[in-house]
């Protein structure tokens, strides 16, 4: 053949095949092929390319993914036929697909991670929880020589300030305030507050002024340095001994403000009776803390996707006693799914939901799932999801995709879930994007 010709020829199959890939693209018939793929070693993964023509894909680790079953650098994918990746090692790969094997396509970056397992939760916990400080939650008036006035507000304190040192001296407890602040009103000496504010540190005077009601010096500020409440365990990590709960921040219940931990507990708990969700009201567990003396572990951290800390053992009422893998928040599928969380006593139970809707997310975001109560036993029982099911654990396909956040309080079977691997990433134990560090009876 000419070569002229067979050049012309070319180029028209060449532009009569991409017009092609534009048609397709546009009614939504080819794949939109990410530019990573994150595997846990021994996972497979399938990728269906549906192209008109021949490909040929090459990786450069071979020894960290093998092609359609075998550890070669390059093969020919036939038309039509999917792609199946399988994780051999934990590594970086590079994916390199070509057109007629000149032509690059995509190039896509696999990551394989060491493989994690863990053992879903759904277990209810009481959760106490001290702050990094003492948090302000109001104002006062203090009756001073037939004056009222608040010397914590003209100081510029505001409600959901954390105060943290007075007079150069860390605050461990609440009730240490009242005695600082006597001894500094009976000097007749203002006191130097240290408090945080969004997440930055001020110094103020203030002077406390003594009520002649009470007899007393007062700041004139409402304060606090705890709170208490009940919430789901979502996982236990037996490999790290860590644990994840919750699914979503704990809050200052006034204030609304995140709690900065100085220190916490989670411990055992046994649902007592329950309220159910309706229409513009959401239900409620209502339960009791077991054992005073049983903690289960401690509280670290305090973040978007719960709360995190060690714990020593998997607590007791496990519905699986060995653990099971996790997913990648790109393997949640539309569909059928199950929730893990008690309704009675102790007792973990299943129950059956649909997954309606999964957001797409390269980062830690909240409200990543859309779930929906499919189970007839729960709503009889609670209504759909109530305050305290936070947390409650999501499977699918059998592996832990999730946990329960939020519910829609105008639908109560339906609700808000976040994406394991976020959860993971802030207990510690999975590498990725750090979400940064509403309220205990958010769901």
């Amino acid at each position: 053949m000419n070569p002229n010709l067979r050049k012309r020829l070319l180029g028209l199959l060449f532009a009569f095949f991409f017009c092609f890939l534009g048609t397709s693209a546009a009614e939504g018939r080819l794949p939109q092929l990410p530019d990573e793929l994150r595997l846990f070693q021994g996972q497979g993964r399938q990728i269906h390319l549906a192209l008109p023509v021949q490909a040929s894909v090459s990786v450069d680790r071979p020894d960290v993914v093998m092609l359609n079953g075998q550890a070669v650098p390059t093969m020919k994918v036939s038309l039509g036929d999917p792609l199946n990746l399988s994780s051999l090692h934990s590594g970086e790969a590079k994916l390199r697909m070509k057109l007629f094997g000149q032509i690059p396509l995509k190039t896509v970056k696999v990551n394989v991670i060491p493989d994690l397992k863990v053992i879903p939760g759904g277990q209810t916990i009481g959760v106490k929880v001290k702050s990094a400080g003492i948090l302000i939650v109001g104002h006062h008036q203090v009756n001073d020589n037939n004056r009222r006035v608040s010397p914590g507000e003209a100081a510029g304190l505001q409600v959901g300030d954390l105060i943290t040192h007075i007079d150069g001296v860390q605050l461990k407890d609440v009730k240490d305030v009242a005695e600082i602040a006597g001894k500094a009103g009976k000097a007749n000496k203002p006191m130097k507050i240290t408090y945080k504010r969004s997440g930055k540190s001020f110094n103020t005077s203030l002077t406390p002024a003594f009520d002649g009601q009470d007899r007393a010096w007062r700041m004139g500020l409402y304060i606090r340095d705890s709170a208490a409440g009940v919430g789901t365990l979502t996982f236990y990590a037996p490999d790290q001994g860590v644990y994840g709960a919750l699914g979503h921040i704990i809050t200052d219940m006034n204030t609304q403000t995140p709690i900065v931990v100085g220190s916490g507990e989670i411990l055992q708990s046994s649902v007592t009776s329950i309220s159910k969700s309706e229409s513009g009201e959401p239900g409620e567990k209502r339960a009791h803390f077991v054992k005073e003396g049983k903690i289960l572990g401690n509280i670290e951290r305090n973040t978007h996707f719960g709360i995190f800390g060690k714990m020593g053992q998997n607590p007791d009422h496990s519905v699986y006693q060995a653990p099971i893998p996790v997913a990648f928040s790109d393997e949640v599928k539309e569909g059928p799914a199950e929730i893990l969380t008690v309704v009675e006593g102790q007792k973990v139970e299943r129950f059956k939901v649909e997954i309606v809707h999964v957001s797409k997310q390269n980062a830690p975001e909240t409200k990543g799932i859309v779930l929906r109560i499919t189970d007839p036993r729960l709503i009889d029982k609670t209504g759909g999801i109530v305050q305290g099911m936070s947390g409650s654990p999501i499977i699918q396909n059998g592996k832990l995709i999730g946990a329960v956040t939020h519910v829609f309080v105008n639908d109560p079977r339906s609700g808000y879930g976040c994406f394991i691997e976020w959860m993971l990433q802030d207990a510690g134990i999975l590498q990725g994007n750090q979400s940064s560090s509403q309220n205990l009876k958010a769901g």
